[in-house]
């Protein structure tokens, strides 16, 4: 009597299962979400059943996949890639890029910018130069990063006063989003930019006193940006959006960064900032 051997793993299903370990989710969970059974995506994960293109997306949509990793899905399973990447100045996503052209203006006089998955600057309004002031030449020469630029200290980090809590929200946020969607890119530049920030404080005493200081680095429901420019501290919320329903690779992976004041004196500012440049002629 003879018995066959296991089915070797197809690089698909090896795919499948480290995106499924990555999220910590069951085989029973993901059959669930996927409109399939437990047996089924078994086989699958196993290599003993080869999926069609329709169950590969839908396994890729029920993990919460990007664009870019749902048409690597597909490719590891021997398909095509679905969704489109195209060029900056490709007719297809004109209409998006205008629309973001138009927010970013709308949002003046506060600061606004529209960055990829790595911080690479995209597009900016003219108040961005607020948070470019004072910084050197290399970090605004083409291509800027903009994550780069708020954490460096040639940067915008000598003037962010509340630069450990601050930065590291950033950086904790971008660990976070690189645990989910690894990204060699994204991990190395978390790395670095976690060497630009200062030593986390210790905890304090829960029976001590609240420090008047400390409470200051935030408003309860969020961590401003303080920042000293030459007019004078500003106090800055930061608010991103993307195209959640983009299904093209280089729209799905843009979000759009605007800042808003945090208290009167900075909308203030702003908005004395802006005057002075229409009064000047400069471009908007």
């Amino acid at each position: 009597m003879t018995t066959s051997a296991p089915a070797e793993p197809t690089p698909f299903a090896r795919e499948m299962r480290r995106r499924r370990a990555l999220r910590r989710i069951s085989q029973l969970e993901l059959a669930t979400l996927a409109g399939t059974t437990q047996r089924h995506l078994s086989f699958i994960e196993s290599g003993r059943s080869t999926p069609g293109r329709a169950m590969v997306v839908r396994l890729a949509e029920s993990l919460g996949l990007t664009l870019r990793e749902r048409n690597s899905l597909l490719l590891s399973a021997g398909y095509a890639p679905l969704y489109a990447e195209s060029a900056w100045d490709a007719e297809t996503i004109g209409p998006a890029v205008e629309a973001l052209r138009s927010i970013l203006t709308g949002h003046l006089p506060y600061p606004a910018v529209v960055a990829g998955p790595r911080g690479e600057l995209v597009l900016a309004n003219a108040a961005f130069d607020v948070l470019t002031e004072g910084a050197a030449a290399h970090l605004l020469a083409p291509p800027v990063n903009v994550l780069r630029l708020a954490l460096h200290p040639e940067g915008m980090g000598p003037r962010v006063v509340n630069l450990a809590a601050w930065g590291r929200h950033i950086t904790e946020s971008l660990r976070t989003r690189a645990s989910a969607h690894p990204d060699p890119g994204l991990e190395a530049l978390v790395e670095e930019l976690d060497g630009y920030l200062p030593a986390a404080a210790p905890d304090p005493d829960p029976e001590a006193d609240p420090d008047p200081e400390a409470q200051a680095e935030h408003l309860g429901f969020a961590v401003p940006l303080r920042l000293r420019t030459s007019a004078g501290e500003l106090r800055l919320l930061t608010t991103l959006t993307s195209f959640s329903t983009a299904v093209d690779v280089t729209l799905a992976e843009l979000h759009l960064e605007a800042f808003l004041p945090a208290d009167a004196a900075s909308a203030e500012l702003l908005r004395r900032r802006e005057d002075a440049r229409a009064g000047t002629g400069l471009p908007h």
